[in-house]
């Protein structure tokens, strides 16, 4: 006698998942991050795309001889200030790419999300990826390129400790706005602290907590890299620091973009559109146009190649 199925009847969970709504959500890359840097720094529009740093020469100059005491109380001293006469310009570095969407694949498939709205969104997020990493490495105008070489200083230990942070700060002592390191250096630092009893504090910013030293915030950024990349899977590997003022008033460092941009969607990026060929394929111009001045050169100083694979055991 065969047994009697006494399984329920009902409808299957792949039967009713065609029934069923499914919430998504818009495309999400890991490799995007907070890009702290552009927050940080303080930005100059440009009219032209051409930024001209005019500067006094300094040194044994006529204006020195306002400075001394006269002998003689009747004559004053004359003098004047000298100009730099071939001073430095910097013209904006462009950094763009096209994106292709076919309309067909627009018209029918954007619905929840706007297709050609996440595509242009994904290629902006990438540029200004690539606009902060300029930033700080570009040869032409980055900060670790263009740190004058007195600004440079090698750790003590081979490990960031506090007593390079003060090294750092004593370089960069007129109003320093902020440090800026790999997170494995922030957390190697953060290991030398803890192993010297002086956990540094924290302060918030744009909702967010950084640690500090001396009061000045530690700010993160995978585009000092480590080893020469972003993600290093080795607990060992070299990287840089660097101390940074920022502020025009401040004699300190700049980011500079072109203003009224046509198609312009933030500061100094602009998308504009190309047309449609033959094939019904859409196509987008995005370009983000940027460059970074230092104006002093002790706005910047850089802590040269230190180790964050240094561990301690804690009994």
């Amino acid at each position: 006698m065969s047994e009697i199925d006494n399984t329920p009847k009902v409808l299957s969970s792949e039967s009713a998942y065609q029934l069923a709504d499914v919430t998504k959500t818009e495309a999400h890359f890991g490799s995007l991050t907070p890009r702290w840097l552009p927050r940080f720094l303080d930005w100059k529009s440009l009219a032209t795309g051409i930024f001209r740093l005019n500067k006094v020469k300094e040194g044994e100059t006529p204006l020195d001889s306002l400075c001394r005491q006269a002998t003689d109380d009747s004559k004053v001293p004359e003098g004047f200030v000298d100009y730099e006469s071939s001073p430095r310009e910097y013209r904006l570095n462009s950094i763009s790419t096209v994106i292709n969407i076919d309309t067909r694949i627009a018209d029918l498939y954007s619905s929840p999300f706007d297709q050609v709205n996440e595509q242009v969104r994904l290629a902006v997020e990438s540029l200004k990826e690539r606009q902060e990493s300029q930033l700080i490495n570009s040869d032409d105008y980055g900060l670790l390129k263009n740190a004058a070489d007195s600004q440079k200083i090698k750790s003590i230990s081979g490990s960031p400790t506090p007593d390079d942070f003060d090294e750092l700060i004593s370089k960069v002592w007129k109003e320093p706005s902020f440090f800026l390191a790999h997170p494995r250096a922030i957390a190697a630092f953060g290991r030398e602290c803890t192993r010297r009893g002086v956990p540094p504090a924290t302060v918030s910013y744009y909702g967010n907590a950084f640690l500090t030293w001396r009061g000045i915030p530690i700010i993160p950024t995978d585009k000092l890299f480590v080893d020469g990349i972003k993600n290093p899977q080795s607990k060992a590997g070299k990287t840089n620091v660097l101390l940074v003022r920022t502020g025009e008033k401040k004699r300190g460092v700049l980011g500079l973009y072109q203003a009224n941009l046509p198609g312009g969607v933030s500061r100094g990026l602009a998308v504009r559109f190309m047309g449609i060929n033959k094939q019904g394929i859409a196509s987008y111009f995005l370009s983000v146009y940027c460059s970074l001045a230092i104006l002093a050169d002790d706005a910047v100083a850089v802590l040269e190649n230190i180790d964050v694979g240094n561990y301690y055991s804690y009994k």
